[in-house]
């Protein structure tokens, strides 16, 4: 029997991963308001977890994420499988001019996945073994001019998350690094609200927890959601300015 942890113990993508990945291994909701969390446990208790066990976390709170990663380790407690996926999306518009606004997007999407995966790396380097998996998105490839400050935090962490898995090589530890499209879920379902469409290629929750537990009993250190935006980002990564700049949401 194994653990894996989910750092944003609501969020669909992660508890839709973990119930990929839960069948006779014990799972931990990492969230905020840990007894609030019955539909996820028993989604993961259907899917074969042993036991589901939650506790308090704050993906704001900085300053409490050594402390409760360390926590996960205590007593030899071992941890195989790290699911980095809390982050909100914000209000595009808004974060153009509210500062405030702005600041806290980047904050929870970038400042304090780092303040997560830190520590995890030490702690997981320590005990030799574990996968650390973190949600990057296709919108840090190449920022966009529709929803730049979020997109600007997606690049820092794929940068961030890219040059960390590099470092854990040979180390026993591995990190898994999901790039996905748009994801049609509760995280975007106010933005689709006010008449945004999906993306091309958009997938589901379930779609993107299948992808990314696929590319983890493969071994593999990166996965595209779906495999056809890698191509198709290569060829955005060319694209003059000028005609990059008018490309629609």
């Amino acid at each position: 029997m194994g653990t894996i942890v989910v750092f944003g113990g609501r969020s669909e993508i992660g508890v839709a991963t973990a119930a990929r990945l839960a069948e006779g291994n014990r799972v931990v909701l990492a969230a905020r308001r840990p007894d609030d969390l019955a539909g996820e446990t028993q989604t993961l208790l259907s899917a074969g977890a042993t036991a589901v066990d939650t506790v308090a976390f704050d993906a704001d709170d900085i300053a409490s994420h050594t402390a409760l990663v360390e926590s996960l380790f205590r007593d030899g407690a071992r941890v195989d499988v790290a699911i980095v996926a809390f982050g909100i999306l914000g209000d595009a518009a808004r974060s153009e001019t509210d500062v405030a606004h702005a600041l806290q997007i980047a904050h929870t999407d970038y400042y304090a996945q780092i303040s997560v995966m830190t520590p995890l790396a030490v702690a997981l380097r320590r005990q030799g073994s574990g996968t650390i998996i973190v949600f990057s998105s296709v919108a840090g490839v190449r920022v966009r001019r529709a929803n730049y400050v979020y997109g600007s935090t997606k690049a820092g962490l794929d940068g961030f998350a890219s040059g960390l898995a590099d470092a854990l090589h040979g180390s026993g530890v591995r990190l898994l690094l999901a790039r996905p499209g748009f994801v049609v879920g509760a995280m975007t379902r106010e933005l689709m609200a006010s008449g945004v469409e999906p993306a091309p290629f958009a997938r589901t929750a379930d779609q993107v927890a299948d992808a990314v537990a696929k590319a983890y009993r493969k071994g593999r250190g990166e996965v595209w959601i779906p495999g056809v935006l890698r191509p198709i980002f290569f060829g955005m990564r060319l694209l003059p300015r000028p005609v990059w700049r008018r490309l629609p949401r």
